[in-house]
């Protein structure tokens, strides 16, 4: 299954949003410095998704707030 998902960095909490279209927004702690972000990005969304991480994959956007992430 591939997501869209809107980063955002330097939150207070780490959530994840659903949006009406069905793309997530996800609220992480990490600032977005040598790819902390993006580590941070997959710890919530296994949580959330109740996976390894290790089934869960950034497939597109490493440098940028909109990625599309894989989960297997």
């Amino acid at each position: 299954m591939r997501l869209r998902v809107v980063v955002k960095p330097n939150a207070r909490k780490n959530v994840v949003k659903v949006r009406e279209d069905g793309s997530l927004i996800v609220y992480v702690s990490a600032p977005p410095r040598e790819g902390r972000a993006n580590r941070k990005v997959i710890e919530v969304l296994a949580e959330h998704f109740r996976k390894p991480k290790r089934h869960i994959a950034i497939v597109s956007g490493t440098r940028g707030k909109q990625k599309i992430i894989e989960i297997v």
